[in-house]
Order: C-alpha cells, then structure tokens, then sequence
C-alpha cells in the first residue's frame, strides 16, 4: 500500500472514529476516554468486557456503541437458568419436512449484549467461546457462520456481588479489552440529570456509520506500521507479566496480539499510520490486567492485576521510536 494511499484511509479512520465518539457522548456524559478505548478494542477486531458497580452506564455504552456503529443490536440477560441454546440457537424438528431446522439464537447480529455474564453458569458463558474465538456457531454437528462484523460486549458486576460465578480464564482470554466505565464526577452528574430530565437520548440515537464502514476501518488498522522494536517491546511486556513473582499465569502470545492491535487501533484514531510507544502503554492496561491470575498470596494481599501490569510497565525498558521518514508527530 502507498503511503498516499494509507494516509488517506487512515484520515477517513479518524473523521469515522470522531463521528462515532461524537454520536456516543450524546448520551454518556464524560466518558471520552473510556468510549475511545472501547471503539479502539472494535476497530482492532475483539470484544468487551465492561465490569463496574451497577447503574453506572455499562449497557447504555454497549446500546450507544451498537446504534453509532449502524450495527444489529441484540441483549440477552445471563441468569443461573440461561441455557447455551438460549444464546446460540437450536435445531427443531419440523414434522411437515421431516427434518431438523436450526433456529438462531440471538448471538446472530452485529453486536450482542451478554448482561452481567457473570450471573450465568460456566457452562453457558462457554457457549460464547467458540463464537467470539473464530466467528461460528456449531449445533449438532453444523457450522453456521456469524455474518461479519460480529462484536460481543458483556458486563459483570465484581465478582463480591452475591450470586456470581467467575469467568474461567479461557473466557476471558477471548476478550481483547476488560474496561471500567466509572462513577461520573459531580460536575458531570449534574449534566446528566440535566439531559436526562426528557426523554432518553439512546432512543433516537441514531446511525453514523454502517457495517461496511467498521469493516473498512479494520482493514485500515491492519496496515498501521508497527517497528521491530515495538514488537519486542509488546513481547517483553507480556513475558514479563508471566515472570513477575505475584502472577501465577501470565499474558500469553494472544494478549501479545491484543496489545498489538488495540495499539494500532489507537494510533489510527490519532491519525497517525505508525504506533508510538505511548499507544502501547495506553493499551496495556486494558488487554492485560484481566488476562493475569495472582497467586494467592498476592490476591490475599489485595493486590489488584492493574497494580502488576503498571509495576510492569515501569520496570520494562521503553524503546527509542523515531519518527518514520515524512511522517508528523
């Protein structure tokens, strides 16, 4: 790809993210940063994770991401109960054919909500895997691919919530980022209250972008320019998360990836086609704090993965990245 041809691309990625972010902060006040994390995370091809306390805006960012995006949109509510056919579908025998008929489940549309996924047994959040790891549903012995692009966003409460099951680490490995959406400021707050006194803006919010678009700006992502030496930069970062005397498991070559990509995500919304040390950086807490198990002395200490991965980040040795030739800083 010529450079003219990038920098164009990348240009169109920037005004497509600056309309998405702009569409979403019509209904969340005051969560820019979390918003750009969280389109970074799609734009690089992953899912979400969002954990906080309730009510404090996990699902209407999900609505607000899906209704900008011009994406299907789908929820389902995870509960004990929630079987993996209630999420990926079933056959059912059709007497008038003699046949079987797969029924889709809701996991077919562009974004599926799974709601507080940690209220579901392991056996139904497992239903998920297959999915989000390579874009299919298999149901008695039948593949049924997901129709590009195919997004999961799902939130949990902290797991100290009562009636909570905790996600293997399988699970979570397959979601490229795990965010927090946060308590909004008073000052935001306040703005909130003013904006929502009416009629909620989610229900006319509408689409800035289509399918298309998001599958474009992908692509674009892909060809941003990562150096030799950001490469052994990520790579480093993750092994060191696995040699660090608190952690009992690691970032594997999977979070090396995610890193990789939430970096070249960021760097395109920047507007740049080359990722900085700084887009790794802003990354990694995101694509790596869910990924590591503390042993247990560590988590009987309080020590939270977010603790390990800024203790990383400080001790691993940054390299010097200059500027491609004709490129602006």
């Amino acid at each position: 790809m010529t450079n003219g041809r990038r920098t164009g691309e990348l240009a169109g990625v920037q005004a497509y993210a600056g309309r998405v972010l702009e569409n979403v902060a019509r209904v969340l006040v005051g969560k820019e940063d979390v918003t750009r994390l969280a389109l970074a995370g799609i734009l690089a091809g992953g899912h979400l994770l969002l954990e906080d306390a309730p009510g404090t805006g996990k699902t209407m960012l999900a609505r607000a991401l899906a209704a900008s995006l011009g994406l299907g949109f789908r929820r389902v509510q995870f509960t004990p109960d929630l079987l993996p056919s209630d999420v990926t579908g079933v056959s059912v025998y059709r007497p008038a054919t003699g046949e079987f008929e797969f029924v889709p489940g809701p996991i077919f549309t562009g974004l599926l909500l799974a709601d507080e996924i940690n209220r579901a047994t392991p056996k139904t959040q497992s239903a998920l895997l297959e999915a989000m790891g390579e874009g299919q549903v298999t149901e008695a012995g039948v593949t049924h691919v997901l129709p590009p692009p195919f997004v999961v966003v799902a939130t949990q409460n902290p797991i100290e919530h009562e009636g909570t099951y905790r996600l293997p680490e399988a699970q979570l490995d397959r979601f490229l980022l795990k965010l927090s959406v946060g308590y909004p400021t008073p000052e935001e707050e306040v703005r909130m209250l003013a904006r929502l006194q009416g009629a909620h803006p989610i229900d006319t919010l509408g689409a800035v972008a289509t399918p298309d678009d998001l599958l474009s700006a992908r692509a674009a992502v892909r060809e941003v320019r990562v150096s030799d030496d950001l490469r052994r930069y990520i790579a480093a970062l993750s092994a060191r998360t696995r040699a660090h005397p608190q952690v009992a498991l690691g970032g594997g070559p999977r979070a090396s990836l995610a890193l990789q990509g939430v970096a070249q995500a960021l760097a395109a919304l920047a507007g740049r086609s080359f990722v900085l040390p700084d887009d790794v950086k802003a990354a990694a807490p995101g694509v790596l704090a869910h990924r590591l198990s503390l042993r247990i002395e560590a988590r009987l200490a309080g020590t939270r993965p977010e603790e390990i991965v800024a203790d990383v980040l400080r001790h691993e040795p940054v390299p010097a990245e200059p500027l491609p030739t004709g490129a602006a800083p």
